[in-house]
């Protein structure tokens, strides 16, 4: 019996997606649940698996075509074993033989891999067959190719190790055999033998969804910006009286963006203006509390949602960020992960941004931009003192928030951090 493989249901908002590796091909075994193909959409890549043993016996797309929802991918054959398809051989492998050939043949295909994997390989001129996967079913990781990486550059050191020795023996005899030209026939400077090296290389899905959506926010919004400062010092000082006791119960680290999602929900609550949308000539205010935490992934920023984050503690606000980053590193979000959202917060201060203009998130229509946290001077009851501050920043859809309701907004958010306690207490 064949067992059709078709391209599972696609969101509204995604129209198609690329086929971005296969892991069998025509004649491999697979089994029940076991992942056929990656297609990447807009957003994520999805896995799509087996639904049924047997052994593969067609393909009907190759990698980098273009797929819609219900198209079929392939064809499964119900049977325990393939067939031997090579009837020229002069004779039959060992299983172990074939057994290597076959992972062989897996690694030089690429088709166990991530397009970022695949992308990492090509930017550092690595083979497919020098690398090892270390994932689920041979999957190769990201730190397969970094590690092939320090092998290759081992080996060239190496070899340059080797070439050096062999230069400076054949300039020694060239040496003596050289005759020294004289001062006048120097050139007074030499002409660049360096190559105008450029790349050109398609954008990934998720690229592409990125920078329209971006153009889309920049045209269809009036985007403006409002910064305020916020003293650390009382977050830093609850972070180091609790973090042993916090790390010991809950096995995650108590980090500053747990904090941030309950001030903004807290602040959310009293401004719901910066928690609705617009829709057409609507306004949409929104009874829930989605919070986006933008993530770095290896495709882009992407934005998975904490789903009802006025009922979360902080822990699990730190575990689940913690969970959706894995997921992010590792192309493992789905749909579901990134849709919605009604507020997003975005920490640039991890890479060591002072200050930006964070862009919005349509339908969003507002997002907190974090920083990092440097010692500035601060005055406290009359007297200049140093003390960990953020910059925050605001920026927010004028068509539906008022100035001074974003200034408010902000604000709250740096009352409600500054004294934590005001969260419990609601005020």
């Amino acid at each position: 019996m064949s067992i059709e493989i078709k391209v599972p249901e696609l969101p509204e908002s995604i129209a198609d997606a690329i086929v971005a590796g296969w892991y069998k091909s025509v004649g491999d075994n697979i089994a029940q649940d076991e992942v056929l193909v990656d297609l990447e959409t807009d957003k994520v890549v999805l896995e799509v698996p087996a639904i049924q043993s047997g052994v593969v016996s067609a393909i009907h797309f190759k990698q980098g075509d273009t797929v819609t929802a219900g198209e079929v991918l392939a064809i499964i054959d119900e049977a325990s074993t393939s067939v031997e398809s090579d009837s020229t051989a002069p004779e039959k492998m060992s299983a172990l033989e074939q057994s290597e050939k076959k992972d062989t043949e897996r690694k030089i295909k690429g088709a166990a891999m991530s397009p970022s994997v695949r992308r990492l390989m090509a930017e550092n001129n690595i083979n497919a067959e020098d690398v090892v996967g270390t994932g689920k079913n041979g999957r190769v990781l990201k730190q397969d190719v970094e590690a092939a990486m320090k092998n290759k550059v081992g080996s060239e050191k190496s070899a340059g190790v080797v070439d050096e020795a062999t230069a400076a023996q054949s300039t020694t005899v060239a040496q003596k055999n050289a005759v020294v030209p004289s001062a006048s026939a120097t050139p007074l400077s030499m002409p660049a033998t360096g190559e105008r090296l450029e790349r050109r290389v398609p954008m990934t899905r998720l690229r592409r969804r990125i920078a329209e959506r971006l153009v889309q926010a920049q045209q269809n919004a009036a985007i403006l910006t409002t910064f305020n400062e916020v003293n650390m010092q009382p977050v830093i000082d609850i972070r180091s009286r609790y973090k042993e006791a916090f790390l010991k119960k809950y096995d995650v680290k108590l980090g500053f963006m747990s904090f941030f999602v309950q001030a903004c929900v807290e602040a959310l609550k009293r401004f719901p203006e910066i928690n609705a949308s617009v829709d057409g000539n609507d306004i949409v205010y929104h009874g829930f509390y989605d919070i986006g935490v933008a993530v770095s992934a290896p495709n882009g920023l992407v934005v998975p949602v904490l789903r009802d984050a006025d009922l979360m503690s902080l822990a699990q606000v730190e575990q689940s960020i913690i969970e959706y980053g894995n997921r992010a590193k590792n192309n493992r979000l789905t749909i579901e992960d990134i849709t919605g959202g009604t507020f997003t917060i975005s920490n640039g201060g991890v890479f060591g941004s002072m200050l930006s203009t964070p862009i919005l998130n349509p339908p969003q229509s507002a997002i907190l931009g974090m920083h990092n946290i440097q010692q500035r001077a601060m005055v406290i009851d009359g007297e200049i003192v140093a003390l960990p501050v953020m910059y925050l920043a605001l920026s927010y859809d004028h068509r539906l928030i008022d100035g001074k309701s974003a200034v408010q907004f902000l604000v709250t958010v740096k009352q409600l951090l500054e004294d934590p306690s005001r969260i419990l207490l609601g005020l």
